[in-house]
């Protein structure tokens, strides 16, 4: 691949991820709703399961994917589920003053990871972008385990470098709301941040 090759693919890659959408808004619920950690072990399987999608596309499997299309949808669905029942729990119990610095505190960095993961892979954008978009951005007939090495890395730094901010300005607002009437907003907020990412992958054909 040529140095204009990288640089297109990660332009739009990074426009990709800016566009707010189901695994943006599920992260900025997470930051909001359990902070900065938690959010981050959820940034990195977001960018996972980019990986995985750049891998598929890399080894040729865009027909496997559409042939087995169950697989996919079930992931998609498992997304949905999950993104619900976080949406549910926020809206009713949610996060009081008591509970803020010990959940944040606790446990469940790897089911951070995994909702990260499972996010991405049920997410058509992702999908449409790995599985439509990058074979017009990269010769999959002339790519060489150097050039997927340097997409991957690439990848690795584009997405964290676009979604590390808003989980960082997210968790940090957290943090100034303190009253109960605050919190009760935060708590609505991250609930409808993840029940919107929910109903936007299950909308999505």
């Amino acid at each position: 691949m040529t140095l204009a090759g990288f640089l297109a693919y990660s332009l739009a890659l990074a426009i990709a991820a800016a566009i707010p959408g189901p695994g943006v808004t599920a992260l900025v619920a997470r930051a909001l709703g359990s902070g900065f950690r938690s959010a981050l072990a959820m940034s990195f399987g977001l960018v996972v399961g980019d990986l995985t999608y750049l891998t598929a596309v890399v080894l040729g499997l865009a027909l496997v994917a559409q042939t087995f299309g169950t697989v996919f949808l079930v992931i998609k669905w498992l997304g949905v589920a999950y993104l619900a029942w976080l949406a549910w729990s926020f809206w009713k119990s949610g996060i009081t003053p008591e509970t803020i610095e010990a959940r944040k505190g606790k446990g469940g960095l790897f089911a951070s990871f995994l909702a990260g993961l499972t996010v991405t892979l049920g997410n058509p954008k992702t999908m449409i972008f790995y599985l439509a978009l990058t074979p017009t951005l990269v010769d999959l007939r002339t790519i060489t385990l150097a050039d997927y090495m340097i997409l991957a890395a690439l990848t690795v730094m584009v997405l964290l470098v676009v979604l590390v901010p808003y989980l960082a300005l997210a968790a940090k607002a957290r943090w100034f709301l303190k009253t109960p009437r605050a919190l009760k907003a935060l708590n609505r907020t991250a609930a409808a941040f993840m029940a919107g990412a929910a109903l936007a992958i299950a909308s999505r054909h």
